[in-house]
C-alpha cells in the first residue's frame, strides 16, 4: 500500500469519526429521524442547502438549532412572515454621518444573512419577492447591494423549514429557489416509542444540549475531500440517466413522466445526486461510488425538481412516486449510446 493510499484511508477514517460525532451530538436532543439527520449532514459536507418540509411541531427548527450547536459556526435565524422585506434579510444602505467632518455618506448595514448557518424558518410564509432575496446567497454565497458584491462567510449553508403548501398563509416557493436546495427532506410524524422518549426528555426536567465538536475549517476540508471521491464512468452515466428520465419526451423518460410531468430536473439535480453519493460511499468505508449510493441519493435530490403538469396536479400524483418509479425502471446497465 502506497503512502498516498494510507493518507487517503486516514482522511476517510477522520471523516467518518467527524460525521459520527455530529450524529451523536444531535442524537442527544433529537429523538429518532436518523435518516433525516444523515441527509442533513450529507448536505452539509456536500456544500449544499436543505429544505425541511413538515407540519408544525415535528422538530424541524429544533434539528437546525441543534446542528448549529454542534458546529463552531456563526448561526442566525430568520423568521419568514408575510411582511418580511428583502432588505430585512440581506441588509441595506443607510445614510451615516461622520462625527469628525459632518459629512454624510451611504454605508451598508449587513443583514442576518451574513452568518454561516442560516435557519430560514417557515420560508414559505413570506411573499415570493422576499423569498427571491435568498437566491444569490444560496447559489453564489454572496449578496449584491447598491452595485457592490459582498461575500458571505464560509462555510455557508441555508437550512430552511416550510409547512405543507396546503396550509393557511403559505406561498409556493419559486422554481428557481427550489432548484437551489440540494435536498428536500420530508419530516414525518414520530412513532409511538419516539413520542414516549420525547415526553421523557421534555416533561421530566431533562434539558439535553449539543456541544460543538466540528469547526468550520474541518467542514471545508471535508468538502474538498468529498470532491476527490472517484466515480466510475458507468456509475456517473447511471446518475445522468436518472436525471434525464425526469424530462418528458426525452430519450430516457418513462411513461409516467411523459404523462404527468411538465419540467424535469436541471443539471443541479445530477450534481446533487453525485455529490451525495460520494458522501455515502465514504460513510460506507469506500473511496468509490456505487450504483446503490446513487439510487439512495436520487429521491431527496430530485423530488423537488420534478414539476407536475396540470393533469398530474389534478390527479394528485406524488412526486416521490414518480422518482421512485424512475429509479426502479432505470437500468444500471451501460447504455450503448453513453460515452464511457
Amino acid at each position: 500500500m502506497t503512502e498516498d493510499q494510507n493518507d487517503v484511508e486516514q482522511l476517510c477514517r477522520d471523516f467518518r469519526r467527524m460525521f459520527q460525532a455530529l450524529r451523536d451530538q444531535i442524537g442527544k436532543v433529537i429523538v429518532g429521524h436518523a435518516g433525516i439527520v444523515d441527509d442533513v449532514l450529507i448536505t452539509l459536507f456536500a456544500g449544499g442547502n436543505v429544505l425541511l418540509e413538515g407540519v408544525p411541531g415535528l422538530g424541524k427548527t429544533l434539528l437546525v438549532r441543534t446542528l448549529s450547536a454542534a458546529l463552531s459556526l456563526e448561526f442566525r435565524r430568520i423568521q419568514f412572515t408575510p411582511d418580511l422585506m428583502p432588505a430585512d434579510i440581506v441588509g441595506t444602505n443607510i445614510v451615516m454621518e461622520d462625527q469628525a467632518t459632518g459629512r454624510r455618506q451611504f454605508e451598508f448595514q449587513r443583514g442576518p444573512i451574513f452568518a454561516q448557518i442560516i435557519l430560514a424558518d417557515e420560508i414559505n410564509r413570506a411573499t415570493p419577492k422576499t423569498q427571491s432575496a435568498m437566491l444569490e446567497a444560496m447559489q453564489e454565497h454572496s449578496v449584491t447591494s447598491g452595485g457592490t458584491i459582498y461575500q458571505l462567510p464560509e462555510p455557508f449553508i441555508v437550512l430552511a423549514t416550510q409547512n405543507p403548501i396546503e396550509q393557511e398563509g403559505t406561498y409556493p416557493l419559486p422554481e428557481a429557489q427550489l432548484d437551489r436546495f440540494f435536498f428536500k427532506i420530508l419530516v414525518p410524524y414520530s412513532s409511538r416509542e419516539e413520542l414516549g422518549t420525547i415526553l421523557d426528555r421534555t416533561t421530566a426536567g431533562h434539558d439535553p444540549t449539543a456541544e460543538p465538536v466540528v469547526s468550520g475549517r474541518q467542514i471545508l476540508d471535508a468538502q474538498k475531500l468529498v470532491q476527490r471521491v472517484v466515480v466510475a464512468s458507468h456509475v456517473q452515466d447511471y446518475a445522468i440517466r436518472l436525471v434525464l428520465a425526469t424530462h418528458p419526451g426525452g430519450q430516457f423518460a418513462i411513461d409516467t413522466v411523459n404523462r404527468y410531468v411538465r419540467f424535469g430536473s436541471s443539471p443541479r439535480g445530477v450534481q446533487a445526486v453525485v455529490l451525495a453519493a460520494k458522501v455515502r460511499a465514504m460513510l460506507d468505508e469506500r473511496y468509490h461510488v456505487s450504483f446503490d449510493d446513487v439510487s439512495a441519493s436520487a429521491l431527496p435530490a430530485l423530488r423537488h425538481r420534478v414539476l407536475l403538469n396540470f393533469e398530474g396536479q389534478a390527479e394528485g400524483i406524488d412526486n416521490d412516486d414518480i422518482v421512485n418509479e424512475i429509479i426502479q425502471q432505470t437500468s444500471t446497465t451501460v447504455e450503448k449510446s453513453a460515452s464511457v
